[in-house]
């Protein structure tokens, strides 16, 4: 129970600091507010993160997700492997195209597509896998890549939730024909909303660009039709202050997790694995509680520690997928993907913890033995 001196500990903390608005502001007062400087400031500098890639900022995740595959020509007809196991903008990006969602499932540990379970769901109509970096954690991208390359398929990749995360130094956004990241206000940096797509290939990045703005790059010369999914220059100088922020945030992350990876030591509650050459960044600080998750998050409620389920439904169990899939006989074999959603629990682990609430926080979940 807390006592009456204690504060809840929040599973999440977005951070707005006086740099930010002042930013803010200071884009405001100078009357360009729309795809302007600013926006190519971000862009400019979020490329270090990637690579040295193009970026193209964009108004949200789900549209970088959208508007890279609209670019790369996926459409009706087509095929896109997705974890059932990620949120809803995953799926929902590629059946905006008009292209059929192919679920696949994940690996127990990454919680990211399983190259295996990949290489089975491939056929004559798949043009892309999506890998998900879900929770900060890199999915397997080097097998991944070679399935891809064995079947001549683009890679789009999902890192929405990983900014700075990598695998083997190669950061995520980098490896497949493009990459997508959100700028929503939980996720490790932030512009109050927005995102961003990365490239290696000029051609796509300006296809992109034209997509998100009408279709043009110069005033009412349009050249292909398009919408407007433009990122504000007032989000642009929001992110451009929390990108400078973001190093130091995503070392507080590792440190808090290695803190709670040392201290959580009760049987029956799985701390996140890391895999080999995987450089985590923890969006989530994800455990299994086999069994008795709810039991386990009433404890922790009653302790006033925060606490999160992401995804307790996965995207082929929700109603726009699960019922057209009914009707038209597709039934999906998802044994990781049903375990995950069952176990799954999210624990504090942001930047803005203090060390009295990392401990509160391992303490707590330790107590919980005497319910496992």
């Amino acid at each position: 129970m807390t006592s009456i001196n204690e504060q809840p500990v929040p599973v999440a903390s977005p951070f707005i600091g006086e740099a930010e608005i002042a930013a803010a502001v200071r884009v405001m007062r100078s009357g360009h507010v729309v795809q302007g400087p600013e926006v190519a400031s971000f862009e400019d500098e979020f490329s270090a993160l990637v690579g040295g890639r193009h970026c193209v900022a964009v108004n949200s995740g789900t549209s970088a997700l959208h508007l890279l595959l609209l670019a790369l020509g996926v459409g009706r007809g087509d095929e896109v492997i997705v974890p059932s196991f990620s949120f809803a903008a995953s799926a929902n990006a590629v059946r905006l195209t008009g292209a059929q969602v192919v679920f696949a499932d994940i690996e127990p540990g990454s919680f990211g597509l399983d190259p295996d379970a990949v290489e089975a769901a491939v056929t004559p109509r798949t043009a892309a896998i999506m890998p998900v970096h879900l929770y900060g954690h890199p999915a397997a991208m080097g097998r991944l890549m070679r399935v891809a390359d064995r079947h001549r398929l683009a890679v789009v990749e999902d890192a929405c939730q990983a900014h700075a995360a990598s695998v083997d130094g190669i950061p995520v956004g980098s490896f497949g024909a493009g990459g997508a990241f959100s700028f929503y206000p939980t996720k490790n940096m932030h512009a109050l909303e927005g995102g961003m797509v990365t490239t290696g290939d000029a051609a796509l990045a300006r296809t992109v660009r034209l997509l998100r703005n009408q279709g043009m790059e110069r005033r009412y010369a349009n050249e292909i039709v398009g919408a407007n999914m433009r990122m504000t220059d007032v989000s642009a100088a929001v992110g451009r202050v929390q990108l400078g922020r973001l190093g130091a945030w995503t070392e507080r992350r590792r440190a808090n997790a290695a803190h709670l990876d040392a201290h959580i030591t009760v049987p029956g509650v799985t701390t996140p694995p890391v895999a080999e050459g995987a450089r985590h960044v923890y969006h989530q600080y994800t455990v299994r509680v086999p069994g008795v998750r709810e039991a386990a998050m009433a404890a922790l409620t009653e302790a006033g520690i925060g606490h999160a389920v992401y995804y307790p439904t996965p995207i082929h169990r929700l109603d726009p997928y699960w019922e057209p899939d009914q009707k038209a006989g597709r039934v999906w074999d998802l044994p990781e993907t049903e375990r995950a959603t069952a176990e799954v629990l999210s624990l504090p682990v942001h930047p803005s913890l203090a060390q009295e609430e990392l401990d509160r926080v391992a303490a707590s979940v330790n107590a919980l033995e005497a319910i496992l």
